[in-house]
């Protein structure tokens, strides 16, 4: 596969310039980049989802003109999108078959061929689970298995590995050297340059929209690329010292919530062994089990954990979306279980969501409205009961220029951004109040190194300011770097305590899917049946 002189102009702004990239068959070919370097318009040029405004494709010996994804997938090319492309009130299979029912279609067949595919590649997907219902692992999983149900020959995978541990990473890549080995082609997107080197046969980088070299892994380093990537020399990181307090400011006490309000509710989940779902005899199982943590100002409390073990029940709980069915939280020695969420917005509580697209942004609205977003009441966004534009507007170019996100200016739409300088604002947005407790779940997620670092910095500093910090990240590399305490939740409980200073990204993984933990300090409660505690 060969695109040449691809350029792509959008109002304001050059996305791709004269980008050159050439693909071959049987390998796995990495594409790295800054955030807003044009990745991602890239691949949705080839993948049928936009039309260059100059340059050609070509598949194979033939150029080819792509008018959709349909016109894509018809020459054997699928993408699996950094943001997923499921419909929450469908199932599983479903998902899968939609649009292409004709291949096997939607009973029987469909599904003998989807564990087929789940069985070979260690999916682990359930057909008959809805979206809604899933974790972003999970839902991850079913967009590859999408792929490959459609029998596509070249995969272009968006950040792949953003939600899997070490292990899973590991599977996944000898999943890929698999294919490879078939005669099928990868393009591999991805801001961890570990991993680029270690599974891409070559990785071109782009920067500024355009095409800047193409290196070869066994030739180079995660940090030749990062400056390949950026233009300049990296900064020597620092090491921090220990800024934590014996002051507490979040203090949650045997938390426990039920699978969908289920215990209060009187109702029973569907029984098929996953977190959250009905155990024997119709009782409704906990998704979060007698959860007990504090986490004091200058701390950063880092959870290790596959997604779908109650991360995402942990957070709900903690800025109010989702009542707790027993237990407390208290911040700053008050009792606020029963608060709405946006008193303790105001009460200083920030949140980085898990999913951008969902919980963080209006994609349709313009970057200063989207500023105000959590934050209406507050300063520089309202004075009294008036929100005040203007000064919204300011403090919007304001988070523009020390964050660095790419735009061309404040008025253009959230979804008009790559998802790194969607992340950046996000973040930006929440430190600019000051919070005195920050839920930041995978705040990196998505960004480039650079925009790594300088989110680490930032976060570092309200540290050093007392900020107490909840972190809860698919990046075990980030764990460990950031935390100053860790803990690994496992089945809805914590299961294990880890010295950021001592654990192995592996030591982690196995301890996050029930493996033996190592060194690990275990936790779990003795008294809990045997079973239960596995």
């Amino acid at each position: 596969m060969e695109l040449a002189g691809i350029t792509k102009r959008f109002p304001g702004v050059v996305a791709n310039h004269d980008i050159h990239l050439t693909v071959r068959k049987g390998t796995v070919h990495a594409l790295v980049g800054e955030n807003g370097a044009g990745k991602s318009t890239l691949m949705k040029i080839l993948y049928g989802m936009q039309k260059p405004d100059e340059g050609t494709i070509a598949v194979g010996t033939e150029q080819v003109t792509f008018s959709s994804p349909a016109d894509a997938i018809s020459r054997g090319i699928g993408m699996v999108h950094q943001h997923f492309m499921l419909a929450d009130n469908l199932t599983v299979l479903e998902n899968v078959v939609l649009g292409s029912e004709k291949l096997y279609g939607i009973g029987g067949n469909a599904r003998k061929k989807i564990k087929e595919i789940s069985d070979r590649y260690g999916l682990g997907v359930r057909p008959d689970a809805l979206v809604e219902d899933l974790g972003v692992a999970e839902r991850q999983r079913v967009e590859i298995l999408k792929v490959l149900f459609r029998g596509a020959s070249t995969l272009i995978l968006d950040e792949p590995t953003a939600v899997l541990v070490p292990q899973e990473v590991d599977a996944l890549f000898d999943n890929l050297r698999e294919l490879k080995s078939e005669g099928l082609s990868v393009i591999f997107i991805s801001h961890k340059l570990g991993e680029v080197l270690s599974v891409a046969d070559e990785i071109t980088v782009i920067r500024r929209g355009t095409t800047v070299g193409t290196a070869v892994p066994s030739e180079t380093t995660p940090r030749q690329l990062a400056e390949m990537m950026v233009g300049s020399e990296l900064p020597t990181p620092e090491t921090a010292e220990s800024t934590v307090t014996d002051r507490a400011v979040i203090e949650v006490k045997d938390l426990t919530v039920y699978a969908s309000g289920g215990a209060s509710l009187g109702v029973e989940a569907e029984p098929s062994g996953g977190v959250g779902l009905a155990a024997e005899g119709g009782e409704v199982k906990r998704v979060l089990d007698d959860v007990s943590f504090t986490i004091h100002a200058g701390e950063v409390m880092g959870i290790a954990g596959v997604e779908g073990n109650g991360q995402t029940e942990l957070i709900d709980a903690l800025i109010g979306t989702r009542n707790a069915d027993s237990g407390a939280i208290f911040f700053e020695g008050t009792d606020v279980t029963s608060w709405a969420t946006r008193k303790r917005r105001e009460s200083g509580v920030g949140y980085i969501p898990e999913d951008r697209h969902r919980q963080g942004l209006l994609l349709e609205a313009p970057l200063w409205e989207n500023r105000i977003l959590g934050h209406v009441t507050e300063t520089p966004n309202a004075k009294g009961f008036w929100l005040t534009p203007k000064a919204a507007q300011a403090d919007t170019r304001r988070i523009v220029e020390e964050y660095d996100v790419r735009t061309p200016g404040i008025d253009v739409t959230a979804a008009s951004l790559s998802g790194g300088n969607q992340q950046k604002l996000i973040v930006g947005r929440e430190m600019s109040h000051s919070p005195k407790f920050l839920i930041a779940a995978h705040p990196t997620r998505g960004v480039d190194v650079g925009a790594q670092a300088q989110i680490w910095d930032r976060i570092r500093d309200a540290r050093r300011e007392g900020l107490a910090v909840l972190l809860i990240s698919a990046d075990l590399d980030e764990l460990i770097g950031l935390s100053d305490t860790l803990r690994v939740i496992y089945n809805g409980r914590l299961v294990a305590d880890a010295d950021p200073a001592t654990v192995t990204p592996e030591e982690l993984g196995s301890a996050m899917t029930g493996a033996a933990t190592g060194h690990l300090e275990h936790v779990e409660d003795e008294s809990a049946p045997e079973d239960e505690a596995r």
